[in-house]
């Protein structure tokens, strides 16, 4: 076996379908996001706007959460010294659990290493619990979802995006007794789309189902204090398990759920993913523990994201631009090709300082590539016309059809 051949012809044919992925080195600037340096393809560093951070409300850069950590950098170190179990279950991550158990009136929280691991870990772990569970999936959740439920073994349902007739069909044709989960989003990342959140709830209640809805892209965003779009619906108390992050509105590192305390309590000393992983370190907590309760009391970031995206959108629409449509704070531009897409990215980044990734396929269905731009409070009205002015001068160099102005 010649191991060499194989991994090159594996990343030749990244190459060959225009989807190799390339990490742009970038350093943010602190207090000026979104500017920042980038190192990638000349000497020294050259300033770029960034336009694609989940950072969505810039509370990595939100002098709180800077100073919350300085603090326990040096009140505590560095690391937490191992897992919970081993090293101790350091009194900022208690203090972090109570304050989302509480953002989302749930009786408990537990703290993962990330947004990817806590959808891993709970799904896998409650199917595992349950005998016999089946899991109900919309097709368009995150692969850390699909990752969870394929590591519990269990029987799986995968219904149309947001499609209520399907997962009711799917629903009914399973034995009453059968324990069922259904697994959903509430804001769909790549299209900016919202899940019909009641509707399910609802058939969830006919046929005796838990429910479990990633929050990742709605947690301190939307709600009155950041709860996400089952706060802002008035939903929450109909969900049985919630998880978010806290490396997207809240800025820093981590995952979540938030439940009964007799899951979590459950989850906490069943999975895996949880038990044997070293815990945040507390410095983290601490800036999360901070933007969390700043989101809690102000709405001030939260209004200049969305102002800043709807503008964003009318800018694109009225200059001919590809939008899709999107209701929420995601602004996906459509190209369909995922060769323009990569050299769209290209062009904007080396010619006009303009970072935003190309999002190709397994993210997105192969001919649905797309830019995606995450616009901030502090994307100024100037910077997102020079943006549209510079995609439109590179879709009429690259010869893409722009539409009519309506």
């Amino acid at each position: 076996m010649n191991y060499e051949h194989v991994f090159d012809q594996a990343i030749d044919r990244l190459h060959a379908e225009g989807r190799y992925r390339v990490f742009i080195d970038i350093l943010r600037n602190k207090g000026a996001y979104p500017n920042a340096r980038c190192f990638h393809g000349h000497n020294g560093p050259k300033p770029i706007t960034v336009w694609c951070s989940n950072d969505y409300l810039a509370m990595g850069q939100h002098p709180k959460v800077i100073e919350a950590m300085e603090e326990a950098l040096h009140d505590v170190g560095a690391g937490s010294g191992g897992t919970r179990n081993i090293g101790g279950n350091t009194h900022l991550h208690v203090e972090l659990e109570r304050e989302l158990a509480d953002l989302h009136g749930k009786e408990a929280a537990l703290l993962f290493t990330s947004g990817y691991v806590s959808n891993d870990a709970t799904l896998s772990t409650l199917a595992k619990l349950l005998p016999n569970c089946i899991i109900f999936s919309d097709e368009l959740n995150h692969a850390s979802m699909i990752a969870g439920i394929r590591n519990s073994g269990c029987e799986k349902r995968v219904f149309r995006h947001n499609d209520l007739a399907h997962l009711e069909e799917l629903l009914a044709a399973e034995d009453p007794e059968t324990p069922k989960l259904i697994a959903f989003e509430s804001v769909y990342s790549m299209d900016g789309d919202v899940a019909p959140v009641h509707a399910i709830c609802d058939l969830a209640e006919k046929y005796n189902a838990l429910t479990y809805i990633d929050e990742v892209h709605a947690v301190g965003m939307y709600g009155e204090r950041g709860g996400g779009i089952t706060e802002r619906d008035e939903a929450a108390h109909r969900i049985d398990i919630i998880e978010g992050t806290l490396g997207k509105a809240f800025g820093v590192m981590g995952g979540y759920i938030a439940t009964s305390a007799k899951i979590i309590d459950c989850i906490r000393s069943y999975a895996p993913g949880f038990i044997f992983t070293t815990s945040l370190s507390p410095v983290l907590v601490a800036g999360v523990l901070a933007a969390v309760k700043h989101l809690k009391q102000s709405s001030v970031e939260r209004d200049a994201q969305q102002a800043a995206a709807a503008s964003l959108k009318a800018q694109f629409a009225e200059a001919g631009l590809p939008v899709m449509p999107s209701s929420t704070h995601i602004v996906p531009l459509m190209v369909g090709d995922p060769v323009r897409a990569k050299r769209i990215s290209d062009i904007l980044l080396a010619e006009y300082g303009v970072y935003v990734q190309p999002i190709n396929f397994p993210t997105v269905p192969r001919g649905t590539e797309r830019l995606r731009f995450t616009p901030g409070p502090a994307h100024t009205e100037a910077m997102m016309a020079e943006l549209t002015k510079a995609l439109v001068e590179i879709w009429d160099r690259l010869d893409l059809e722009l539409a009519k102005a309506a």
